[in-house]
């Protein structure tokens, strides 16, 4: 979208007046299933309840809905979370007039590739299980704007949210005239969830970055941990074209004397990490090296783990979450709150395992590997990259025994189309291409163009809009007895997770 005319713009005339103003007010399957089975049900039965509402629907009361409709309307009439002007000045002013309230608690900063929002569930969940107050902000979201900012693992109310918009709505107007563009969607978003952190309060925060790291909105915070999901390319038009490049920009979340998380990460990413890590003397804790997976197994409904930590092992781990790459997520998620503890620096000791098994069988990830419907079933994942892909086509395989497996397929048009594609090419027997409703959706007949170079055109059908998209798997899926045990996948983009939850009532 383009930047709005200055005629849009606060009235600014005597802007010096007001922003003093401002300022001054702001400074007062198994072979031994049945065995993992039963383990399963006794580890849920020792659970805590799962993750408070995850995807909200629209807000029941009208006059509610109606003032949402409107926030988001004028959160939508700023630059979109593509059109990207690499700083951190605007946001940097914003928090100053707010009062710096990003500085208010203790942060735990999340960059990556893939699997940060998986991460930062799990984080969460982890420190509510230690009876702190907790403060998330993750994106993009599902279905609702609102999920992208969580206090004590649910998404904020509709009121809280359109009251935190109101609240800062001066202070951004003030920022907007005194800056060369106005702050993007993304800034006024991050500004609200510092505040509404700040004014919950939260004793900690788990913010995941939107793109990059260094000159990311999110990067005016000083987190003592800073966590680093694996890194592939992704965004290359703006991140860089090696996992190495990409890497210097997401590096910049790294603070000094932080300690830093590493994920599995490729070599050359890996290097410009510790290079970092040792410019600005932060500790660092590498998967696979400091800690790890030790055992995974299949498990009813999910995965039962032993993760090795930074203060030692922890042992019948029940996680409700599909694929190794989510175990692996855990892993970097446990490690991260035993940092942020003084784990393993500064203490030699494990955290309570019972408060992390709880804390583990709680999480919840929409849109990763999502079951939705049954009969035939429906899967939900957000994979919009190949190495998303990849890991979503090895955990279905893995999870589910699936006769027969229809995609439906919507991407961005800004994404490695091909190399998705050929990611899910081994597990498809057909596949339909759909678009979603936003601008950036790939068209529909271009999708189908590059689908049937990597399918071939038999195995390849075009439904432009989604719903009927749904139907034509679903269809397909259920055509023919000898596929009884067939399903379909949703997959490509968040927003057509989010779009298909929708249609098939999950919303």
């Amino acid at each position: 979208m383009s930047e709005p005319r200055p005629s849009d713009r606060h009235d600014a005339s005597d802007p010096d007046d007001t922003f003093e103003e401002i300022v001054d007010e702001a400074t007062q399957r198994d072979p031994d299933l049945a065995v993992i089975e039963a383990g399963s049900r006794t580890l849920r039965t020792h659970s805590g309840q799962p993750q408070g509402e995850v995807v909200p629907a629209r807000p029941a009361d009208p006059e509610t809905d109606k003032a949402l409709r409107a926030v988001e309307q004028e959160l939508a009439g700023r630059w979109g979370e593509t059109k990207l002007e690499p700083s951190v000045t605007r946001i940097a002013a914003l928090m100053d007039v707010l009062g710096e309230p990003q500085r208010a608690y203790p942060s735990i900063h999340i960059t990556g590739t893939n699997g940060k929002t998986s991460t930062a569930r799990m984080i969460e969940a982890l420190l509510n299980a230690f009876e702190l107050r907790t403060g998330r902000y993750t994106s993009p979201h599902v279905q609702s704007i609102t999920e992208r900012i969580s206090l004590d693992g649910s998404p904020i109310a509709p009121e809280r949210f359109i009251e935190t918009y109101e609240d800062i709505k001066p202070y951004v107007e003030m920022v907007d005239a005194q800056q060369p563009y106005r702050l993007s969607f993304f800034e006024v978003l991050t500004g609200m969830a510092y505040a509404s952190f700040a004014d919950a309060p939260v004793d900690v925060a788990v913010v995941e970055v939107g793109m990059g790291g260094t000159w990311d909105a999110t990067n005016v915070i000083d987190s003592t941990v800073a966590v680093v999901t694996p890194i592939s390319l992704d965004h290359t038009d703006r991140l860089g074209t090696t996992p190495a490049e990409i890497a210097g920009e997401k590096s910049g979340i790294i603070k000094e004397g932080a300690t830093v998380i590493l994920a599995q990460q490729p070599v050359d990413a890996a290097q410009v990490m510790l290079k970092k890590a040792v410019e600005v003397d932060a500790t660092v804790a590498r998967e696979g090296m400091e800690f790890g997976v030790t055992s995974r197994e299949i498990a009813v409904g999910g995965q039962l783990l032993t993760l090795r930590g930074l203060g030692g092992e922890y042992e019948d781990i029940f996680l409700p979450l599909y694929g190794a790459h989510q175990a692996h997520n855990a892993a970097v998620a446990l490690s991260a709150v035993e940092a942020f503890f003084g784990i393993g620096a500064e203490q030699a000791r494990s955290l309570d395992i019972d408060a992390i098994r709880k804390a583990f069988a709680s999480v919840l990830s929409p849109g990763r590997l999502e079951v939705v419907r049954s009969s035939p079933t429906v899967v939900l994942d957000a994979a919009h990259n190949p190495a998303g892909a990849k890991a979503a086509s090895d955990g279905i395989s893995e999870a589910f025994s699936f006769s027969r497996l229809i995609g439906v397929v919507g991407t961005s048009g800004d994404k490695d189309v091909r190399g998705l594609l050929e990611a899910f090419e081994p597990i498809f027997a057909e596949i339909v291409v759909t678009q979603n409703s936003t601008p950036r959706a790939m068209d529909a007949d271009e999708l189908a163009a590059i689908a049937v170079e990597v399918f071939g055109d038999d195995r390849v059908q075009v439904e432009p809009r989604l719903d009927d998209a749904l139907e034509a798997a679903i269809t397909l899926a259920e055509e023919d007895d000898e596929y009884a045990g067939a399903g379909v996948l949703v997959t490509g983009s968040v927003i057509t997770v989010g779009e298909a939850r929708l249609l098939l009532g999950r919303g």
